[in-house]
């Protein structure tokens, strides 16, 4: 059964849909503008578009625009050129009772076919939809290469945060050791505490080396993958905030700013067209030419028209019918990849929903624990408490501050892919 893809009643659902959202949307961003809303922890944008503009795969598909140009004044010339014929001959004659005689003869002729009417309309629109399709694969390229740009950006804003995390434990623990160093000294640390703080700050500069190791890597990564992006640890993290609007509004945003549904439609519309195209030519287009020749050394001359018409067999019924079911299955492939996005855009949308309660509650879980490991050390400058203790509340404390973090990192990532699927972060339109 075909899915009902192009009915007037899906038609107009799907705009009363689309105005929908989009009113929707302007009205946020309106309201953003008067806020003075911003992106933080982001690139700039307009260094975004310099870089995407100089991509190898955003350069390769305006390419294949180019080729889809061509292609569609292809398609509205067609493929119906003058043909001229020549040829030439030697006449001999035996009359009976005279001499032999030997004529020279020659022949031309000039033709051309003829493309029926309504075929040159549905090339052109076949072109055309050629065209279309290409731009929209213009922008998935840049919609892609845009989604590469901010996931490999947070890999390495989560690497710096961790390189950040560590550096501040080795920096604490540094001191620890320092102190109980010194209480060691005064005879007030025995050489056991001593050699815990030192094992605990080696296992945190450890920890720190890998860190760095890996936001190096991170940034590497970042640096060939986008020549001549600025990177610039931000000094603080923004608080991501809460979404606007409900799922099935953010579902439609994303259904109607989707480049990859957008290629599945025009796949599905030049398909149509090539289906018509195959149907029409199961009436084969005649040749029409004019034809010369000369005879008996010039005693005839002959001028004459004629038309030639290829008789349909069951290839052309075959090649109708191949058309006909490619049709069909780009309608299909239409409808699975309208489900599929429809349900990342709600899995998305979730997962960014259910990301700020997750990172509140680490906050302030690591608020928490770091009050905890304060008042621990306060305890053992009093005596009153033990470094194994101490040290235990530094480690569960950085270990929250870095699950924290993280998932502060988390939540705007998650926040910024779904306005950047909607085309409200870095102008994807």
């Amino acid at each position: 059964m075909k899915p009902e893809i192009d009915c007037p009643h899906r038609g107009w659902r799907r705009l009363h849909q689309a105005t929908r959202t989009a009113l929707l949307f302007c009205g946020t961003l309106a309201l953003s503008a008067m806020a003075g809303e911003a992106f933080p922890n982001l690139p700039p944008a307009a260094e975004v578009a310099r870089i995407l503009a100089d991509a190898p795969a955003l350069r390769a598909a305006i390419a294949s625009r180019e080729a889809e140009e061509a292609n569609r004044t292809r398609l509205e010339a067609g493929t119906y050129e003058w043909n001229v014929r020549a040829g030439g001959q030697q006449r001999r004659a035996y009359p009976s009772g005279q001499p032999n005689e030997r004529y020279t003869e020659w022949s031309a002729a000039l033709e051309r076919p003829l493309r029926l009417p309504g075929k040159a309309g549905v090339d052109a629109e076949i072109g055309a939809a050629g065209v279309a399709l290409a731009d929209t694969a213009v922008g998935d390229a840049r919609h892609e290469l845009s989604r590469l740009l901010l996931k490999s950006w947070f890999d390495w804003l989560r690497e710096s945060a961790a390189r950040s995390q560590w550096q501040a434990q080795v920096a604490l623990l540094d001191r620890q050791t320092q102190a109980v160093r010194r209480r060691q000294q005064l005879g007030d640390a025995s050489r056991l505490e001593a050699i815990q703080a030192e094992a605990a700050l080696a296992q945190a500069q450890a920890q720190l080396a890998q860190a760095g190791s890996r936001e190096q890597s991170a940034a590497a990564t970042l640096r060939q993958r986008f020549p001549g992006l600025t990177l610039d640890a931000p000094g603080r993290l923004a608080e991501p905030p809460a979404l606007e609007g409900d799922a099935a509004l953010w579902i439609d945003a994303v259904l109607a700013h989707s480049h990859e549904l957008g290629l599945a439609e025009k796949e599905r519309q030049r398909a149509g067209l090539q289906a018509d195209r195959a149907r029409r030519d199961r009436l084969p287009d005649p040749t029409v030419g004019i034809a010369w020749s000369r005879e008996r050394a010039g005693e005839e001359n002959i001028v004459g028209a004629y038309i030639s018409i290829p008789l349909p067999g069951s290839a052309r019924s075959a090649a109708a019918d191949a058309a006909g079911a490619q049709h069909n299955a780009a309608q299909f492939r239409e409808a699975a990849t309208r489900q599929r996005i429809a349900g990342e855009a709600a899995a998305l949308f979730q997962a960014a929903q259910a990301a700020l309660p997750a990172w509140q509650a680490a906050r302030s879980a690591a608020a928490r624990l770091g009050e905890s490991a304060d008042l621990a050390a306060r305890a053992y400058q009093l005596g009153e408490g033990s470094l194994p203790e101490l040290l235990a509340a530094r480690r569960l404390a950085n270990d929250a501050e870095l699950a924290a973090r993280t998932q502060q990192l988390d939540t705007l990532e998650l926040r910024y892919r779904l306005l950047l699927d909607t085309h409200r972060l870095w102008d994807m339109d």
